[in-house]
C-alpha cells in the first residue's frame, strides 16, 4: 500500500474493544501504518480475549497499551502517564470495533480503563465504529447513547448489513478496512486541509449516449482519475460533489455522488449545482457525439449494413466557461485533454478556447498509463503560462498536485 499524504506522519490512536470483529482491526492498524501513520493501539481487557498485543506490535512496530496502571509502557510518549501522553499527542482517535459497553461508557463519562480515560482527555477528532451481533445496535438504549455522542461531535461510522457470528443477518458488521480508512481520511482532511470549507465539483467516467434500449456509444474512460481527484479534494478538506457515470468504483467517503449517463445529463447536473462552487474539475470523458435518433426498441440485425447518424453533444466545459463570465462561478475551472497526437498544442488550444484556468493534458496512446491504469503521464498547463510535467505518476499523486494548484490559485485570488 502506498503512502497516503493526508495520513503520512499523523499520530492516530486506535482503540480496540471486545468483539469478534477485532480481527479487522489488525488489518486496519497495518494499512494505516503502511499509509504512513504512526498508530498507537489501545486494547481493552475484553479485546485481548480475541486478539493479542503482539499482533498489533507486529504490524505497527510500536508499543501496544493495555493497562491503565502500567507506568512503564509509555513508549516514548511526552509523559510517563500513558493516557495523558496518548491523549495529548493524538491527532485522531478511532475506536474500531466499538462495543455497546464502551459506547455507553463514553456517552456517560465513565473512565475505568485506559481507552475511556484517553478519550476523555483528548481534544482531537473521535471516530467510533459500532459493531454488535443480533439486534444490539437497534436497542433504544444503544441508539440513545450513540445520539448523545453524535450531538457532542463524535463521528459515528455506520455499521454494515450482513451475516453475524451468530448466524443472524442484520445491521452491525464492522465495515471493511478501506471504508474505515476513508472515514479517517475524511476526518483528518476537515481538520487542516488546504481546501477546508471550499466547495469542489468533480466529473468522472465516460458518458453513455444511447442508440437503442440496449446499446450505447461510450469511450475507454474508467473514471479512476476523476475519482482520485475527488479523493484528493476530500483529503484537502473540501466539500465534494462527484458527478459520475457508472464506473463500478467505490464512492470516496464524504463525497456526494450524483449519478448520470449522457453528456446532456452531466451538463444539467453540473449547471444546476455550479453556483457558489469554488472549483470544477472536468475529469470526465464526455462523448462528442450522440445518435441523432434513439430507437424505441432494440435495432434488429439484418443482412445489410447499418448507418448511424450522429449529432453533437453539448460542450459542457465551454458552457461552464460562459456561465463563469456571467456569474463568477466556478472560481477555478480545470479541464482534461486526452489526446493521441500533438498533445501540448491541442491541450493549449483547448485551454484557451474553453477559458479554463488549468488544462491537464495526457497522451492516451502511451503504454501502461491512462485509460484503466493506476498510473498516468500528464502535463498540467495553466492560463498564466506555466506547465508541469508528471511522467508515470500514480493518479493519486497527480490528483494531489492538481488540488494543490487549485488551492494556491484560490488563495491568491479569492
Amino acid at each position: 500500500m502506498a503512502t497516503i499524504r493526508v495520513l503520512d506522519g499523523k499520530a492516530i490512536v486506535l482503540g480496540v474493544t471486545g468483539s469478534i470483529a477485532c480481527y479487522k482491526s489488525i488489518d486496519l492498524a497495518s494499512k494505516l501504518t503502511q499509509a504512513g501513520a504512526h498508530v498507537d493501539v489501545l486494547l481493552t481487557e475484553a479485546a485481548q480475549k480475541f486478539v493479542t498485543p503482539l499482533a498489533f506490535r507486529s504490524v505497527t512496530g510500536r508499543a501496544v497499551y493495555t493497562d491503565l496502571w502500567d507506568a512503564d509502557g509509555s513508549g516514548g510518549l511526552p509523559t510517563h502517564i500513558a493516557h495523558i501522553g496518548l491523549a495529548e499527542s493524538a491527532e485522531l482517535i478511532i475506536i474500531a470495533p466499538a462495543t455497546v459497553q464502551h459506547i455507553a461508557k463514553l456517552a456517560h463519562g465513565f473512565a475505568d480503563d485506559l481507552l475511556s480515560m484517553t478519550v476523555l482527555g483528548a481534544r482531537c477528532p473521535l471516530l467510533i465504529a459500532p459493531a454488535g451481533d443480533g439486534y444490539l445496535l437497534d436497542n433504544p438504549a444503544v441508539l440513545a447513547n450513540l445520539a448523545i455522542l453524535s450531538e457532542r461531535g463524535v463521528q459515528i461510522i455506520e455499521p454494515e448489513m450482513g451475516r453475524h457470528a451468530s448466524g443472524m443477518v442484520g445491521r452491525g458488521r464492522l465495515p471493511e478496512t478501506a471504508a474505515l480508512i476513508g472515514e479517517v481520511r475524511y476526518a483528518l482532511g476537515k481538520q487542516s486541509g488546504l481546501l477546508r470549507g471550499r466547495r469542489v465539483m468533480v466529473t468522472a467516467g465516460g458518458t453513455r449516449e444511447s442508440i437503442d434500449p440496449v446499446r450505447f456509444i461510450t469511450n475507454r474512460s474508467s473514471g479512476k482519475q476523476g475519482y482520485a481527484v475527488a479523493q484528493a479534494a476530500l483529503d484537502a478538506g473540501a466539500h465534494v460533489t462527484l458527478i459520475s457515470t457508472p464506473t463500478g468504483l467505490p464512492t470516496p467517503t464524504g463525497a456526494t455522488l450524483i449519478e448520470v449517463e449522457s453528456a446532456a445529463d452531466m451538463q444539467e447536473a453540473v449547471l444546476s449545482r455550479i453556483d457558489k462552487t469554488d472549483a470544477l474539475i472536468m475529469a470526465a470523458a464526455v462523448a462528442d457525439y450522440r445518435a441523432s435518433e434513439i430507437a424505441d426498441h432494440k435495432i434488429k440485425k439484418n443482412n445489410s449494413d447499418m448507418s448511424l447518424a450522429l449529432t453533437r453533444t453539448p460542450d459542457i466545459l465551454l458552457t461552464v466557461g460562459t456561465h463563469r463570465s456571467e456569474t463568477g462561478y466556478p472560481r477555478v475551472l480545470v479541464g482534461f485533454a486526452a489526446e493521441t497526437e500533438d498533445l501540448l498544442r491541442n491541450a493549449q488550444s483547448k485551454l484557451e478556447r474553453k477559458h479554463a484556468d488549468f488544462m491537464v493534458a495526457n497522451d492516451v496512446t502511451a503504454p501502461d498509463v491512462g485509460f484503466g491504469a493506476d498510473l498516468n503521464s500528464v502535463t498540467i498547463l495553466s492560463a498564466s503560462g506555466t506547465s508541469l510535467a508528471m511522467d508515470h505518476q500514480s493518479k493519486a499523486a497527480i490528483s494531489e498536485t492538481i488540488i494543490e494548484q487549485i488551492a494556491e490559485h484560490l488563495a491568491q485570488r479569492y
